[in-house]
C-alpha cells in the first residue's frame, strides 16, 4: 500500500507522471553523449576525434529513441497530449526557462562567438568543439569543420531524432508520419549532405557555391549578391543552372506549388526552421499566443520583414549593376522600373481580382505596397556609388542578416522555444512565410474544411496550434480555414476527438465560407433577424 497521501480530487490527475525507469536510463544515455560534446568545448584532449564524435551523436540518438519508445509504445495509439501544462518545461517553468536560456546562450555563441566554441580564425587550427567535428568534415566535403557544420549537424541530428519521436507519438495519423519523413529526408539531403558532396567538387579551377537547393529567396537573402552572381558564373553551366533554378523558385515553381496544395508543401514538409520546430519543438507547440494583440502585431512584422527583405535585396542588386544601356541589357533603372512594373501588376491583380479574398487586409497590402515603391524612389535619387540613402549596400545587408537571419531567425526564433512557442520565427518573422501565405489566401486550393455539427468544442484544436489560430472559432461556426498564416501541419486534425477537421485540396470556389452566425452568443440575434 502506497503512503502517499493523495490531495487532489481531480479526475484529470493534475500532478504529472514521473519517468520510468526505461526513460530515465534513456535520458542517461543521451545526457553521456551531450556530456562529451561539453568535454570537447573545453578542449579535452580526444585520442581519437572521430571515434568520440561517432560515440557522442549515437548515444544522443539512442537515448531520444529509448525514451520515445517507452514514452509512446507502451500506450494505445491516439492523442498524446496529456499532461503539458503540468511539466515544468512545456509550461514556462523553471525548466522551460533555463532550457530557453541555455539555447539563446548557444545561439549567441554559435553566431557572434564562434571562437569560444573552438573555430580557428587566422589560418590557425580548429580546438574545442569545432575540432570534435572536423573529422566528419574533412569525410564529407574535404574541409576542417567550422561552426555552422557543427551547427548543421546538430540542426539534422535533432530533426532525425526527435523526428523518430514524433512519428510514434502521432502514429494513429498518417498524414503527419508522412510529413515528418519528408522534413526529415530534405534536412538530411538536402540541407545537409548535397552542399557538403558540392564542396567536394571544389578545386582551384572550379568553385561551385554552396547551395542548400531547398532555400528559396528571401530565406536566402543572400543570393543575389554579387560576389555570388560572381560565383555562381564563375562555375559555368552548372553555376548558371543554379542560378536559374533559384530565380524560377521564385517566380515559377513555389507559386504553382503553393496553389496546389497550400504553403504546407514548404512550411510543413520541406523547410528546415519548420522541421526543427515540428520535431524537437513540438512539446512547445502549445505556447503559441493565441490573443488578439498577438495576430494584430503578428500581422504587422511579419510583412514589415518582408518589405524589409525586398527592399534590401532590390537595393544590393541594384549597386552592382551598370548605367550604360550600350554595355549592359540590365541596367540600374531597367532594373528598378522592372521590379516597380512587376509589385504595380501584383497589386493592382489582387486588388481588381482578389479583393474579396484578402478582405480588410487590403489596406494593409496597399501600405506594404506604397511603401515599398516610394523606398525603390527613393533608391534611384539616393543610391550611387555603392551606397542606398547614404549607406552602404554592405552594412544594408548585413544589418539585415544580424537583426534577421541571426537575432529574429535564430536567437529569438529557435532559442525561445520554451517561451514563445516553437513558431515564434515563422510566425512574426520569416518573409517566406509571407509570402506563401499571401499566395495562400488568395488563389491556394488548400484549406481546412470543418464539421460544425460534430464540434464539442474540447478545445485541443486552438490549443496546440502552433501559428495562434483559434480553430475552434471556425469549427464552432462550420467554417472553411484560410489563414495566411496557417503552415497545414495537421495537428489540429490529428488531436480534434472527433474528426471535425479535414486537410483538403479543392477548387477556389467558396473555400472562404465565412459564417457570421451559428451561436446565439456570437451577435445580436434580433438585429440579425431585423436585417433580414
Amino acid at each position: 500500500m502506497s503512503n502517499k497521501l493523495e490531495h487532489s480530487m481531480s479526475l484529470a490527475s493534475p500532478d504529472p507522471k514521473g519517468l520510468s525507469i526505461k526513460q530515465k536510463i534513456a535520458s542517461a544515455i543521451g545526457l553521456v553523449g551531450l556530456f562529451i560534446l561539453v568535454l570537447a568545448l573545453f578542449n579535452t584532449n580526444f585520442p581519437n576525434q572521430g571515434a568520440f564524435l561517432t560515440i557522442s551523436l549515437i548515444l544522443i540518438t539512442a537515448g531520444t529513441i529509448l525514451f520515445a519508445n517507452d514514452a509512446y509504445l507502451t500506450k494505445l495509439e491516439g492523442i498524446k497530449n496529456d499532461g503539458v501544462w503540468f511539466k515544468s518545461i512545456s509550461s514556462r517553468g523553471v525548466l522551460g526557462w533555463l532550457t530557453g536560456v541555455g539555447l539563446t546562450t548557444f545561439y549567441i555563441v554559435l553566431y557572434f562567438y564562434a571562437e569560444l566554441l573552438g573555430l580557428g580564425t587566422g589560418g590557425k587550427a580548429n580546438t574545442g568543439l569545432v575540432a570534435l567535428f572536423d573529422p566528419l568534415s574533412k569525410l564529407l566535403s574535404g574541409n576542417p569543420a567550422s561552426q555552422w557544420f557543427v551547427y548543421g549537424t546538430l540542426y539534422t541530428i535533432a530533426i532525425i531524432a526527435f523526428g523518430y519521436k514524433f512519428i510514434l507519438k502521432y502514429r494513429h495519423n498518417r498524414y503527419q508520419q508522412i510529413r515528418t519523413v519528408s522534413v526529415m529526408f530534405f534536412q538530411l539531403g538536402f540541407a545537409f549532405l548535397i552542399p557538403e558532396f558540392m564542396a567536394r567538387l571544389n578545386s582551384d579551377s572550379f568553385k561551385l557555391p554552396y547551395y542548400d537547393l531547398k532555400n528559396v529567396w528571401p530565406l536566402n537573402y543572400y543570393n543575389f549578391e554579387q560576389y555570388r552572381i560572381d560565383e555562381f558564373i564563375n562555375a559555368g553551366n552548372v553555376g548558371l543552372a543554379l542560378l536559374i533554378f533559384g530565380i524560377a523558385s521564385i517566380f515559377i515553381i513555389t507559386p504553382i506549388l503553393t496553389y496546389k496544395f497550400g504553403k504546407r508543401w514548404y512550411c510543413s514538409w520541406v523547410c528546415g526552421c519548420g522541421g526543427l520546430a515540428e520535431t524537437a519543438g513540438d512539446s512547445f507547440r502549445q505556447l503559441s499566443s493565441k490573443k488578439l494583440s498577438a495576430w494584430k502585431l503578428e500581422r504587422w512584422l511579419i510583412h514589415t520583414v518582408l518589405v524589409f527583405a525586398v527592399v534590401m535585396t532590390t537595393a544590393v542588386v541594384y549597386t552592382y549593376l551598370g548605367y550604360d544601356p550600350n554595355k549592359y541589357w540590365l541596367t540600374k533603372d531597367v532594373f528598378l522600373a522592372s521590379v516597380a512594373g512587376f509589385l504595380t501588376l501584383v497589386f493592382a491583380g489582387v486588388m481588381i481580382f482578389k479583393r474579396k479574398e484578402l478582405g480588410k487586409d487590403a489596406r494593409y497590402g496597399a501600405i506594404g505596397y506604397f511603401a515599398i515603391i516610394a523606398l525603390l524612389i527613393g533608391i534611384h535619387v539616393f543610391g550611387d556609388g555603392g551606397k542606398i540613402f547614404f549607406i552602404k549596400a554592405e552594412t544594408l545587408r548585413s544589418s539585415y542578416g544580424f537583426a534577421i537571419g541571426s537575432i529574429f531567425s535564430g536567437v529569438i526564433g529557435t532559442g525561445f522555444y520554451p517561451i514563445l512557442g516553437n513558431r515564434a520565427w515563422c510566425r512574426f518573422g520569416c518573409p517566406m512565410a509571407a509570402i506563401l501565405g499571401f499566395q495562400q489566401r488568395l488563389f491556394s486550393k488548400f484549406r481546412i474544411t470543418t464539421n460544425g455539427g460534430q464540434c464539442i468544442s474540447c478545445g485541443n484544436c486552438s490549443t496546440y496550434c502552433e501559428m495562434g489560430i483559434d480553430v475552434r472559432s471556425y469549427a464552432q461556426k462550420g467554417e472553411n480555414i484560410v489563414r495566411s498564416s496557417c503552415v497545414g501541419c495537421g495537428i489540429c486534425s490529428a488531436v480534434c476527438p472527433r474528426g471535425v477537421l479535414k486537410l483538403e485540396n479543392d477548387k477556389l470556389d467558396g473555400r472562404i465560407n465565412s459564417n457570421e452566425i451559428l451561436l446565439g452568443n456570437d451577435v445580436d440575434l434580433m438585429n440579425y433577424v431585423n436585417k433580414r
